[in-house]
């Protein structure tokens, strides 16, 4: 039987990092944009005890976690999040999270202009 050389991987392999890098305010947070022409889809890297303050957007917001664990507060209703999770934050919801360990979550956005790419990218 041939070996496939799989192994776990420690955060997004370079097929995701080759993404144009987002233009991210929040300190602890990396992150790649997939572009397309009416949405979006980003993959997250945060370390352990970064926070999302409470924000809100016109736009509804789908997400789940690949690796890691997180607290998602939807309209001041904690969700705790671990691997696997998934989540739907409607369009107008207040939202905030924090980051308990290194995570990494893809979230898509029905917007294409949630994030741009860092300007030494663009």
């Amino acid at each position: 039987m041939k070996k496939t050389g799989l192994k776990p991987l420690r955060g997004f392999p370079d097929v995701i990092k080759h993404l144009p890098c987002a233009e991210i305010q929040v300190e602890g947070a990396k992150a790649w944009i997939l572009q397309s022409k009416t949405s979006q889809l980003v993959f997250f890297e945060f370390v352990a005890g970064t926070k999302v303050p409470e924000h809100k957007h016109d736009y509804d917001q789908w997400g789940i976690v690949v690796k890691g664990k997180m607290t998602l507060v939807v309209e001041g209703e904690p969700w705790m999040c671990g691997k696997g999770t998934e989540y739907l934050v409607p369009a107008g919801a207040k939202h905030s999270a924090t980051f308990l360990s290194k995570t990494r979550v893809m979230d898509y956005f029905s917007e294409k202009k949630r994030y741009c790419p860092r300007a030494e990218e663009a």
